[in-house]
């Protein structure tokens, strides 16, 4: 049986024909020299890889470029990004198998979509629920509804800092993460290697062990009480009820279907509610495998799309993760949760972080690079379209219905937030507005001409002319321009 060469991101079981089949593992220094990663995700990748070098017939290779490993004939999974597909093809005695770590195979998805104009993740979900028979019942979805985000758009409970549920087990370091960070501390001393972020006990499995752990400790404890505030925000309590699993699936330790099937065993078994199993199998099922899947549809300049012509360059405030240079209080707590946690869950994301991005006219390949680099489960095909597409709506709606912009209005509904911050989020213009508030009407004015064709948008367009103050409002953004809020 040849030696099985896994990337770092496909470390389960699952990547293997057999538990007993020889491995290869590649830590590249190269990889690290290109960009300058958050620093916890450059430990996290390492001790996975140092974790999973310990079990089994395995070789782990620190060289400086992968092709420098490659000194035998190996098969390996299908890459999980473009250039590590051509290193791939490039090496002769590699031979490269279908891609495993998703649900839907390529050829099905590639079916589904052929012929369709735009592509919509609701529609590629209910595919997907039927072609593998997850939440149905017969032929009808499970519940008889396909979709029940309305029970899952709950704003934060009155009066409370914290949603009452458990916190997830806490992970115990050992010697290879102390000599992981070792092994850090000197790169940057010695090697000019740079990293973002601060460093910090690791909060993520590297292990499938310590992945298992925390699978069953979410779908007990956590998954009953996911589903009402998912989308909800509390300044004092950035994990409310998520399942904190996306690095460890990104990272190949859980099969994304056996997470899958045990959300939904415990639907089954009466002990979660359908609207939070549902909710949370979309993310995996739908979600995840749609961006993947999308990663490869689209073509390969896809990664540039910027139909909305946002040209501006990051901050250095954003880029550093400068939290405290930032005084409106949800984009500095955010900001300081990528800087010391490398992770903030999908609403943070998508409407602070990306919504400001958006409205700030940021290019979009800076922000999807500074979204890979920021973020412990981020990578190349995880950020392309969910930056490009979903938060930056560069492609102009070939994968949504609309930009996901929004004022302070969502955000002082949606979190706690707006209680104590030094700006209004009813106010546009003057020393308290909000920027969140005025740079929506501004991102509006912006790119009214390409916006108008979009109905999803008629009526934001309408309100963008009853405005009193909008020349002030304008003039107070261009004015703004980079500087921290």
């Amino acid at each position: 049986m040849r030696r099985r060469w896994l990337f770092a991101d496909q470390l389960g079981p699952h990547f293997l024909d057999s538990p007993d089949q020889p491995v290869l593992l590649v830590e590249s220094k190269a990889v690290f020299r290109r960009r300058a990663f958050h620093r916890q995700k450059a430990h996290l990748v390492l001790s996975a890889l140092r974790h999973r070098a310990l079990e089994g017939d395995v070789r782990l290779a620190r060289v400086d470029t992968y092709a420098q490993a490659v000194d035998e004939p190996l098969t390996v999974c299908h890459p999980t990004s473009r250039a590590a597909r051509g290193l791939v093809r490039r090496l002769p005695e590699v031979e490269m198998l279908a891609p495993r770590g998703f649900v839907t195979a390529p050829e099905d998805f590639v079916a589904w979509a052929r012929g369709r104009d735009h592509l919509r993740l609701e529609e590629f979900y209910r595919f997907a629920r039927e072609r593998h028979d997850i939440l149905m019942d017969g032929a009808e979805p499970a519940g008889g509804r396909w979709n029940l985000d309305a029970d899952n758009r709950e704003p934060p409970p009155r009066g409370v800092q914290r949603l009452d549920v458990p916190e997830p087990p806490a992970i115990v370091e050992d010697e290879i993460d102390e000599q992981v960070r070792a092994d850090l501390d000197r790169w940057e001393r010695e090697d000019g290697i740079t990293f973002v972020g601060n460093d910090g006990p690791r909060m993520f499995p590297a292990t499938r062990k310590e992945a298992l752990a925390r699978l069953r400790h979410f779908v007990t404890h956590r998954l009953p009480a996911f589903g009402p505030h998912e989308d909800a925000m509390l300044a004092g309590d950035p994990l409310m009820a998520h399942s904190l699993l996306s690095p460890a699936i990104n990272l190949g330790l859980l099969d994304p279907l056996e997470v899958i099937e045990r959300a939904e065993k415990a639907y089954r078994e009466g002990s979660v509610p359908l609207a939070g199993a549902e909710g949370f199998i979309r993310q995996i099922l739908g979600w995840r495998d749609f961006v993947w899947h999308l990663y490869w549809y689209f073509e390969p300049d896809y990664r540039a799309a910027n139909e909305l012509g946002a040209r501006r360059e990051l901050p250095k405030w954003f880029a550093t993760l400068d939290a405290d240079a930032v005084g409106a209080r949800c984009l500095s707590d955010v900001l300081a949760g990528v800087r010391d946690r490398g992770w903030v869950h999908h609403i943070p994301r998508l409407m602070v972080l990306g919504n400001y991005a958006m409205q700030r006219g940021w290019r979009p390949g800076a922000v999807a690079d500074w979204f890979h680099r920021s973020f412990v489960d981020g990578y190349e095909w995880v950020m392309t379209a969910n930056v490009i597409g979903m938060s930056q709506f560069a492609d102009a709606g070939r994968m949504s219905t609309k930009p996901y912009a929004a004022g302070g209005a969502y955000i002082d509904r949606m979190s706690d937030y707006c209680r104590g911050c030094r700006y209004n989020p009813k106010s546009r213009t003057g020393d308290d507005a909000c920027p969140f508030t005025a740079g929506y009407w501004s991102f509006l004015a912006r790119n009214e001409k390409s916006l108008a064709g979009n109905h999803r948008m008629r009526q934001p367009l309408h309100g963008l002319h009853r405005l009193a103050d909008l020349g002030a409002l304008l003039d107070q953004e261009k004015a703004r321009g980079s500087r921290a809020p």
